[in-house]
């Protein structure tokens, strides 16, 4: 089946074993960041970031993101996607210098265009890093705003949601409104339905998680209202231990008239892909093919791409 993903971290789908191997070009080690099958290995979602840093820190330079990406985006066409958006940080690439983020950039949309050459099309939505703080995401919304268009087309921000509010990141996300990005944030995994609020006040259309939405029915009317469209990603919050397959609320979300969509967040640290997302849900609540070209058709309609790219993308589902 045809699938849209839109909240896929690059740095965070980097396979283990290409992580393994520029550790050892780099003659790093890594030892205990690990499992005994070769996965990643950590407990509780603080430790996860720390993992999910150090791996980041083997990706050095424009060739290993271009290395990076390359596998990345054939993990997700063998599993039936059609397009892409990835979450990607300029902070670990380059220390969101603009000069350096230009070189990775440039190194990263050789590898796109090749792909969508054979069929799977991607947009780069440049993150912030919510507990690095409000000064340091000004860095990264100025890459996104000066590097606007063509590959970039979204900002965003994530990270550990219990630092400060969403609100005090309103200038970075004024700064990428104003150079045309669509916007996104992290809300609604950890923190209950007030962060989704908060969110919504930097002027978002689309919520990565917000499945706690469902703790406040005003809220989940508002967002369906709205047409906001949450970036759910079941199989992290069940790794993580939010909820479990069958008690996960995408379903009575969906029910409820918000527009869900499925994706993999990072996918090697929660032993998941977008396939094996299908699969569980449709075991999980007996959906089927009907169920998934609505959630896919809201996708389309949400990603941040070009009008002539959505039409293809909607035909393509059909």
């Amino acid at each position: 089946m045809k699938k849209i993903e839109l909240h896929l971290h690059l740095e965070g789908a980097a396979p283990p074993a290409l992580i393994r191997g520029l550790a050892a070009e780099k003659h790093q080690d890594l030892h205990g960041m690990f499992d005994e099958r070769g996965g990643y290995a950590y407990q509780g979602f603080k430790d996860f970031l720390k993992v999910y840093e150090a791996a980041t820190a083997m990706i050095q330079g424009p060739r290993d993101y271009a290395r990076l990406l390359e596998a990345v985006l054939a993990e997700c066409a063998e599993h039936g996607a059609i397009y892409v958006e990835l979450f990607i940080s300029p902070e670990f690439c380059g220390g969101a210098d603009l000069p350096a983020w230009r070189d990775h950039l440039g190194a990263m949309e050789e590898v796109a265009h090749a792909a969508a050459a054979q069929g799977l099309d991607s947009r780069a939505i440049l993150t912030c890093i919510r507990h690095f703080g409000p000064e340091r995401a000004r860095k990264t919304a100025i890459c996104a705003a000066e590097t606007s268009g063509g590959w970039v087309t979204g900002f965003g921000m994530g990270g550990a949601e219990d630092a400060g509010e969403a609100s005090d990141f309103a200038w970075s996300f004024d700064c990428a409104r104003e150079a045309g990005l669509g916007l996104t944030n992290h809300a609604g995994e950890w923190r209950g339905a007030e962060s989704i609020r908060d969110s919504l006040t930097l002027g978002v259309t689309r919520i990565g998680h917000g499945i706690r939405a469902i703790e406040d029915a005003a809220l989940v009317r508002e967002l369906a209202e709205r047409g906001v469209t949450l970036e759910v990603c079941p199989g992290s919050n069940v790794a993580l231990g939010i909820t479990d397959w069958r008690r996960h609320p995408i379903a009575r979300l969906a029910d409820a008239g918000v527009r869900v969509t499925v994706s993999t967040d990072d996918p090697p640290f929660f032993h998941t892909t977008l396939s094996h997302e299908y699969q569980m849900l449709a075991e999980s609540f007996g959906w089927a093919e009907s169920e998934f070209r609505q959630m896919n058709q809201w996708a389309a309609e949400a990603a941040f791409c070009d009008d002539t790219t959505r039409t293809r993308l909607i035909k393509e589902l059909q």
